[in-house]
């Protein structure tokens, strides 16, 4: 996967039926300004979050993007997991 300054390698050892994050979700700067897309399309990891965080149910998406698959779509689910694990987190206040 190559990394770009907005989208740093996340490694680990998850896999989806014999395949690891990194075969199904790729960081290039030539492709979506170098945001985490879905390898092969221009689908990025947010779009996929954004909808599920909207409501959609991961067969939403899926009829909504035929050339994706379930496992792309748990993959964009663990890489911003493993994104937000690395990353220090601040706690929004209650104003």
């Amino acid at each position: 996967m190559r990394s770009s300054a907005g989208c740093r390698k996340i490694s680990g050892i998850f896999e989806f039926g014999g395949l690891e994050v990194a075969d199904l979700i790729q960081c290039d700067p030539k492709v979506m300004m170098g945001k985490p897309v879905v390898r092969g399309t221009r689908i990025t990891v947010e779009q996929i979050l954004g909808k599920l965080a909207a409501g959609e149910t991961v067969e939403q998406v899926l009829a909504a993007h035929p050339r994706l698959t379930r496992e792309a779509v748990f993959a964009a689910i663990e890489f911003a997991a493993r994104a937000l694990r690395a990353d220090v987190v601040y706690p929004l206040s209650a104003a």
